[in-house]
């Protein structure tokens, strides 16, 4: 059973704007909105309109190419000194996922010997298009590994989003779901909330219902009763940022599971693809972590629900440690034990 051919695309160049699914309005509303300056895109990426690593690394990709277009530069110095401004401000929209950086980096790398502002936002263009293509054969190898370590009629345990919305196709802890679904077999996913902006309620459950995947929706604090009582196999997340030492960072909440699921015994996946990783930062320490709006917990779909001028705190990330970690997923291949080690050497060969 071939699921993916109705894919609903998160982001498509349309050539002098980006169509992009804006996720904020999910489940309720599928809209596409085009953005059509590089100002859009940062809040878009900002705001949560399009959220999820890969995806957030596409989105801004286009959005530097989408500005180039639009620049009046005549002078190539000029040029390449305005778009290194424009890098900065992109990355200044969510500053914990590194593959919004990686993305931009790979597109400011791919003209350093072009010459000629027009070939120059040529390049740029191109080089976007090329890394959403990639992104999507990598999710799919992604999958594939990931599927390859459950057990048959498995049931697993995921937090946040990780799917395709959140990548150019399939995701990446999803993806497994999806090749499983593709493949006929029996699987059972519990999904959390996750709070506080919901992700797994409003995005994950309605993304695997219409994929015809059995899942099951929980809070976050049953988790530990889930574990507990409902014969989980494994524990799959994505990544924002993996440090050299196998340090990850995910969506907040992500640190108590990887606890749990070593208390029951339970595998630890994290999925995710190499531009997640980030050989210069040694360990999790060093992983900026994004603190949000107070409203997004004070507040529920725009209604408050806790007193006013209450003291909040909104990480949205927690950095789980790698000897917490069973495996980590990547698109060549599954890695495991040393991670400074492993990711080296894997790094390497991509």
């Amino acid at each position: 059973m071939t699921i993916t051919k109705d894919f609903i695309k998160p982001m498509t160049w349309q050539g002098d704007s980006i169509k992009l699914l804006n996720q904020q309005k999910l489940p309720g509303e599928i809209e596409f909105i085009f953005l059509t300056t590089i100002e859009q895109v940062w809040e878009s990426i900002h705001s949560l309109k399009v959220r999820g690593a890969p995806a957030i690394g596409i989105t801004a990709a286009y959005g530097l190419a989408l500005w180039g277009l639009q620049s009046d530069y005549t002078s190539e110095e000029d040029f390449r000194k305005e778009l290194l401004e424009k890098v900065n401000y992109l990355v200044s929209s969510r500053p914990t996922a590194v593959n919004l950086y990686w993305a931009l980096n790979r597109l400011v790398q791919s003209v350093q010997a072009v010459h000629g502002v027009e070939e120059i936002k040529s390049v740029l263009v191109n080089e976007a298009i090329l890394i959403q293509q990639e992104d999507e054969q990598t999710c799919r190898a992604i999958g594939e590994y990931g599927f390859s370590l459950f057990p048959e009629s498995a049931t697993v345990l995921t937090h946040c989003n990780t799917g395709g919305i959140a990548t150019s196709k399939y995701g990446t802890a999803l993806g497994a779901f999806y090749i499983a679904k593709e493949k006929g077999a029996e699987l059972s996913v519990y999904a959390t909330e996750t709070r506080p902006v919901l992700q797994g309620a409003r995005l994950t459950a309605w993304e695997l219902q219409q994929a015809g995947v059995d899942v099951t929706l929980i809070t976050d604090n049953m988790a530990a009763h889930v574990l507990q009582s409902k014969n989980v196999d494994a524990v799959i997340v994505g990544a924002d940022r993996i440090a050299a030492n196998g340090d990850t960072a995910n969506k907040i909440g992500t640190l108590g599971l990887a606890h749990l699921a070593k208390a029951f015994n339970i595998p630890f996946y994290v999925a995710a693809p190499f531009s997640t990783i980030d050989l210069a930062i040694q360990d999790g320490r060093e992983i900026p972590i994004e603190e949000r709006s107070s409203e997004e917990i004070t507040h529920i779909a725009g209604t408050r629900v806790a007193p006013e001028n209450v003291n909040v705190y909104n990480p949205a990330f927690d950095v789980t440690p790698n000897e917490l970690i069973t495996a980590i997923i990547t698109e060549k291949g599954i890695v495991k034990g040393n991670y400074a080690e492993e990711l080296k050497r894997v790094k390497e060969l991509v």
